[in-house]
């Protein structure tokens, strides 16, 4: 029974007892603060997963547990910004899924380490502004992240800087920020699956890895409530700064 779900997912025991212990801890940490589960699936996940495998995992998982969290957020999310985000987004998103599809994989990795190490760092240094931006400015950082979530699944850098360094709050930032994922990866997942570039083991792989995915952000969900987000939130970015520098060495030395 054991060999042929390993056959299926087309995974060792190894791998994949790395890839549920990743999935649950990504979907605690995008439980409790609404972000950062793409960043900390890729960069660790990438280590045992090549970037066209892994990118539409992630972006499925993303929409299930946006889903997921989205009826205990649903009266704190601002519409107005996530309309604005995500027209950004769904124009640039092609060009990233163009990127990813034609560049050697240590490329994408180098380049998703470095994101990632700057949008840690911009947050942990207490980047922010003074008023929310404007309609042009809004759909810029959306076409940023629009590039990001093609190329490499990762949506969330420039729109967490956006909401977390703008005065709208921590948790109406963090609810759009966990809705704003439905629109940008549900659409993502099908453009990969239009293409042809979602075979049946990733969908074997995401299936599987559901159950502790819910597990993780129920828990995470819980402790949103019961503990300090900004303490949890610089753990998380310190945790996501050490991967970034793990996949930048991996990339550079060769797989």
């Amino acid at each position: 029974m054991i060999n042929q779900v390993l056959a299926t997912v087309g995974l060792s025991p190894l791998t994949l007892a790395f890839c549920l212990v990743c999935v649950f801890l990504g979907g605690y940490l995008k439980g409790f603060t609404g972000f950062g589960a793409s960043m900390f699936w890729m960069t660790s996940l990438s280590l045992v997963l090549p970037p066209l495998q892994l990118v539409p995992m992630v972006l499925m998982f993303e929409v299930v547990s946006s889903v997921y969290l989205l009826p205990g957020i649903w009266k704190k999310i601002d519409w107005r910004s996530i309309g604005l985000l995500l027209a950004g987004t769904w124009i640039a998103t092609p060009a990233g899924i163009y990127a990813l599809t034609t560049l050697p994989a240590a490329p994408v990795r180098i380049a998703l380490a470095l994101v990632v190490l700057y949008s840690a760092i911009m947050i942990l240094r207490g980047f922010s502004l003074s008023k929310v931006p404007g309609k042009t400015a809004t759909v810029g950082v959306g076409m940023a992240a629009g590039v990001l979530n093609g190329s490499m699944g990762i949506v969330g850098p420039p729109v967490v800087l956006f909401y977390f360094s703008s005065p709208v709050g921590m948790t109406v930032g963090r609810a759009s920020v966990i809705t704003y994922f439905i629109g940008t990866d549900s659409v993502g997942t099908l453009m990969f699956a239009s293409q042809g570039l979602i075979d049946p083991a990733i969908y074997w792989r995401t299936a599987l890895f559901l159950p502790l995915l819910f597990l993780g952000s129920a828990l995470g969900s819980k402790g949103f409530l019961k503990t300090d987000p900004d303490k949890f939130r610089k753990i998380s970015l310190y945790v996501l700064l050490l991967l970034s520098v793990i996949l930048m060495v991996r990339a550079l030395l060769g797989d």
